[in-house]
């Protein structure tokens, strides 16, 4: 008996600390998107680049995660955006999770940030610094259009540093937490796809950015 509830208080330890998740080529999978393993700051991680020659945004723009099945949970995860070279003056450094992928890519949830918005001296802008979105029947230009201020938010943040992003995810709801606050930066209540609904994560970039990831970690609830 004593071995039994030893057994069941590790189990919960260990969900309830969650699991990191290998960040090596040989379990990612990109998806319109150039990706590369690099060091930088001493730490491996994961370069992560958009096909230039898809010009939509909010697309199914991610390397996706092998055999990672999410339904509820906490993604925890450290990110640090660069415009690169050819980025445009409107691109903003996007950069966040995809989660909850279907088989196709051809359905998920996404929550990302805007880091060259979070110290814009326009009001507007700093407004618009954190996005969900949901692919593909509600992108941000719907959403925006229809729901003003909902479904966008503002935290401090800026390009070329370490931001860590966290997404507690329970049915249709998701929070996005940033750099460790205990308050959520934007609380979605009803998330497009629904609350049944499970699939794979992916680190998700769009147009102008050069981004970084590493420290994935997932608990599951």
């Amino acid at each position: 008996m004593k071995s039994l509830i030893s057994f069941l208080i590790i189990g919960i330890s260990i969900n309830a600390l969650g699991q990191q998740v290998n960040l090596s080529a040989p379990n990612l999978l990109p998806n319109q998107v150039y990706m590369s393993s690099e060091k930088l700051d001493g730490k491996k991680v994961i370069k992560v680049i958009k096909d230039s020659t898809l010009e939509a945004v909010d697309e199914a723009t991610f390397v996706k995660i092998k055999d990672a099945d999410f339904k509820d949970g906490i993604i925890e995860v450290m990110v640090l955006s660069r415009l690169h070279a050819k980025a445009r003056p409107s691109d903003r450094g996007f950069i966040g999770i995809a989660y909850r992928i279907n088989a196709d890519n051809s359905k998920f949830e996404c929550m990302y940030i805007r880091p060259t918005n979070g110290r814009a001296d326009d009001q507007i802008r700093r407004n618009h610094s954190i996005q969900y979105f949901s692919f593909p029947d509600f992108k941000f230009t719907r959403l925006r259009k229809e729901s003003p201020e909902m479904y966008e938010s503002y935290t401090d943040m800026g390009l070329n540093e370490w931001i860590k992003i966290k997404i507690e995810v329970k049915g249709k709801q998701a929070k996005l937490f940033l750099n460790g606050n205990k308050q959520p930066s934007l609380v979605v209540n009803d998330l497009k796809m629904g609350a049944d609904v499970s699939g794979a994560l992916g680190l998700f970039v769009d147009v102008g950015t050069e981004g970084y990831f590493r420290d994935l970690k997932v608990t599951k609830w």
